[in-house]
C-alpha cells in the first residue's frame, strides 16, 4: 500500500482549517437523481428534511446549484447565479435554512473542471467569460481544450472548455466562490466533481482556503478487467491504490467515493461473495486500506438513475446496503433507493442506519470476516454487530446475539 497521510494528521489539519470532525459517524444522502431538474427540486427536498434528519443523515449532497447550459447542472456558466433548473435562489435558501434547523449539512456539488464560455474567443470557440462575475479570458482555459492556458494537469473533459487550475487568478476566483458558497449561501460540505481532470494539489488548496466541514472527491477510475470475457479481476489493489494516491495528494483533506468497493460488491452479490475478502483478509475496496476516507455507496446519479452507466443489480439493493451500513467507511444512500417510486427500500435502509447509530459503528470500525464463499458473506464488526448477506444459511453462535434486522438475503444481529 502506498504512503498516506495518517488519520491523526488529517484531523490536525482539518482542525487548523476550521473543519469539524464528527469522528467518522457521518451518513451521507445523495439528494437527487438524473431527472431531478424536472421536478421543482429544492421545494421537493424541503418537504423531506424532517424525515432525513430523523433517519440519521448528517449531510445531504445536493445537485449543482449554479446556472448551467445543461439542465442537470454539470455544464456551469455563471457561477454566482443560483437560479437553476432545480429552482430559484429563494427556494434554495429556504431549503438550506430548514436543513440547518434540523442539523443536516448541505453539500454543494462543486463543478470546477470545466466551464462553458459566454463569448467566442480564439479559434471561434466559446472560451471567454465576459460580462458576468468571474470574467476570464482564454488564458483560463487549457491549451488542450481550445484555450491559451497551459496543458491540463489531468484528464480532458471533452467538448467544453477545461479550466486551467495552474493560473493563480483562476484559483483565487474559485476560492472566493467556494467561500461565498459556504459563508453567504450556507453550504457546509463540498463534493468535487470529475477530480481526474485536474491535479489533486489544487483540491488541497481549495479545501485549505475555503474550509468546508467535510469534502469528498469523485475520482472515478476504471476497475481492472481481464480478456477475453472481461470479467472483473479478483484483485483490485491497483484500482484502490490509485484512489488512495489521489487522496494522499490532497494531504488527506479530501475523502473519495469508494468506486472499488462498488465495483466489487455489485459483482459479488451475484453469487461471487468470495470477492469480498482480499488476500490479506480485509475488505477489498478503499474501505480495507483507508476506511476513514472511504465514502461507500451502492449507486449514484451516473451509475444508476436513467443514465445507468454502471448499475447495481436491482434485485440485490438491500444486500448492498446491509454491507455498507454495517461496515467501516462513510456510507452514502442514493435518493432513488430511499424515495423511489414505491419506497420499498426506505424502511429497510432506515432500520440499518438506526442499528449503525445505536451500535456506534463508524468509519474506522474493525471488521473480522468470518466467511466469504460463493453464496455467503458474514462478518463481525467491533465485536458488537454481526451480519450476513447471500443465499447461504448462517447465524452467529451464542445466546447474546439478537436478530436486529433481516430481509431478502441479508440479516443483522447485535448484542
Amino acid at each position: 500500500m502506498g504512503q498516506m497521510v495518517s488519520d491523526e494528521n488529517f484531523e490536525e489539519q482539518a482542525a487548523r482549517n476550521g473543519g469539524i470532525i464528527k469522528h467518522g459517524r457521518e451518513i451521507l444522502f445523495q439528494a437527487f437523481n438524473w431527472e431531478s431538474h424536472k421536478h421543482n427540486w429544492w421545494s421537493n427536498l424541503e418537504e423531506k428534511v424532517v424525515d432525513l434528519a430523523q433517519s440519521g443523515f448528517t449531510s445531504a449532497w445536493l445537485p449543482p446549484p449554479t446556472q448551467s447550459l445543461s439542465p442537470e447542472g454539470y455544464l456551469p456558466q455563471n457561477l454566482y447565479c443560483l437560479d437553476s433548473c432545480y429552482g430559484s435562489l429563494h427556494d434554495l435558501q429556504a431549503l438550506l435554512r430548514k436543513m440547518k434547523e434540523h442539523n443536516v449539512r448541505a453539500m454543494a456539488d462543486v463543478v470546477i473542471n470545466h466551464r462553458v464560455g459566454t463569448t467566442q474567443g480564439s479559434n471561434g470557440m466559446y472560451n471567454r467569460y465576459d460580462g458576468i462575475p468571474v470574467s476570464w479570458d482564454e488564458h483560463a482555459v487549457t491549451s488542450c481544450s481550445g484555450g491559451k492556458g497551459n496543458e491540463s494537469t489531468g484528464d480532458n473533459f471533452d467538448g467544453v472548455p477545461n479550466i486551467d487550475h495552474t493560473q493563480p487568478f483562476v484559483r483565487k476566483d474559485i476560492i472566493d466562490w467556494l467561500i461565498w458558497l459556504r459563508e453567504s449561501i450556507g453550504f457546509q460540505d463540498f463534493r468535487f466533481d470529475f477530480t481526474k481532470g485536474y491535479a489533486a494539489k489544487f483540491v488541497k488548496e481549495y479545501i485549505e482556503q475555503s474550509k468546508p466541514l467535510f469534502a469528498v472527491g469523485e475520482y472515478w477510475d476504471s476497475c481492472e478487467y481481464s480478456p477475453p470475457d472481461y470479467r472483473l479481476n479478483y484483485n483490485q489493489d491497483k484500482h484502490r491504490q490509485r484512489i488512495i494516491n489521489w487522496m494522499d495528494s490532497t494531504g488527506g483533506l479530501c475523502a473519495a467515493f469508494d468506486f472499488t468497493t462498488k465495483g466489487i460488491l455489485q459483482e459479488a452479490v451475484k453469487g461471487e461473495l468470495w470477492r469480498l475478502r482480499d488476500p490479506e483478509g480485509k475488505p477489498p475496496g478503499v474501505m480495507g486500506w483507508w476506511p476513514s476516507r472511504s465514502v461507500t455507496f451502492v449507486e449514484n446519479h451516473d451509475t444508476g438513475s436513467t443514465q445507468g452507466h454502471w448499475p447495481f443489480p436491482s434485485d440485490h439493493i438491500m444486500e448492498g446496503y446491509a454491507y455498507i451500513l454495517t461496515h467501516p467507511g462513510i456510507p452514502t444512500v442514493f435518493y432513488d433507493h430511499f424515495y423511489g417510486k414505491d419506497d420499498s427500500f426506505h424502511g429497510g435502509i432506515a432500520k440499518l442506519m438506526e442499528i449503525r447509530k445505536c451500535q456506534d459503528i463508524h468509519s474506522r470500525s474493525a471488521v473480522k470476516i468470518l466467511e466469504a464463499s460463493s453464496d455467503l458473506y458474514s462478518a463481525i464488526v467491533d465485536d458488537k454487530l454481526c451480519m450476513k448477506i447471500g443465499d447461504g444459511s448462517w447465524c452467529p453462535s451464542g445466546p447474546e446475539w439478537k436478530l436486529a434486522a433481516s430481509g431478502d438475503r441479508y440479516a443483522v444481529w447485535h448484542k
